[in-house]
């Protein structure tokens, strides 16, 4: 049985219909991305899977389970952590705000080891409890806005365009970290425009093209097939590397995921 399952799911604003007929499944332990050029609707995908959309049909299942109607808050209890598109820090706030607010509805012995766990993964902030969030760079507000995420102890981690914003030399950084998460046993949900990074580094893929799933499969089969090149993975162009920057990046990605090992920097 998937972890999560999505079944002929429609997801709209009002009377505008951004996404139809959606089958999508997240087995435990996968870290599946979600392709398409900008406005496709991978935001908004992620955005019902957490809950802040309600689905206008279909079905979301957790574990088997129907939480389609279930809000928010809910869902993070079940095991549903977002990361949304543009960080979304409370830049007035101190780091150890930020994280107290991902973990507002753990328990404090639970928050409490969580945040020794999230400390280990990235000490900068760690190092800079007191320090206000606003301050950080684009790089370490993203760390900072994952591991307030993290801060749930979910099993799903939803992030939505990570790269977003982010110095090109960071970027690596970020999906390194992912790795790292999915090995230690996160299952991931990764909407990304920087197509060929996220191929790199993900188990399987799902492409949206005029708000229907276009293409599906292994990463490595749609990072290396030349017509999927051609027709999708210059999405990544919005980005600030160069084509050039690019290529290198991903075969870097590429090194993380037969083993290469190495300690996250925020």
């Amino acid at each position: 049985m998937p972890l999560l399952e999505l079944k002929s799911l429609a997801i709209g604003y009002g009377h505008h219909r951004v996404l139809e007929d959606v089958n999508l499944t997240l087995e435990r332990g996968e870290i599946v991305t979600l392709l398409g050029a900008n406005g496709a609707g991978k935001s908004t995908l992620a955005k019902a899977v957490s809950g802040l959309l309600r689905p206008q049909s279909g079905s979301i299942l957790l574990d088997g389970e129907a939480i389609e109607a279930l809000p928010p808050a809910m869902r993070l209890k079940r095991g549903i952590a977002h990361v949304p598109e543009g960080r979304q820090i409370f830049a007035g706030m101190s780091v150890a705000e930020n994280l107290a607010l991902g973990a507002y509805a753990a328990s404090e012995a639970d928050a409490s080891a969580q945040l020794q766990a999230v400390g280990a993964l990235f000490p900068v902030l760690r190092e800079r409890m007191s320090d206000i969030a606003g301050n950080f760079s684009g790089g370490q507000q993203q760390m900072l806005a994952i591991a307030r995420g993290l801060m749930a102890k979910p099993k799903i981690l939803v992030l939505d365009e990570p790269s977003l914003g982010v110095a090109p030399l960071l970027v690596a950084e970020i999906f390194r970290l992912i790795v790292r998460l999915r090995d230690q046993g996160i299952t991931i949900l990764l909407a990304e425009q920087n197509a060929k990074a996220a191929l790199s580094i993900a188990d399987r893929g799902y492409v949206f093209e005029n708000g229907r799933i276009a293409l599906s499969g292994a990463a490595k089969d749609l990072l290396n097939s030349p017509e999927i090149a051609e027709r999708y993975l210059g999405m990544s162009g919005t980005t600030e590397a160069s084509d050039a920057a690019s290529a290198t990046l991903a075969e870097k990605l590429r090194a993380v995921m037969f083993g290469e090992k190495g300690e996250t920097r925020a």
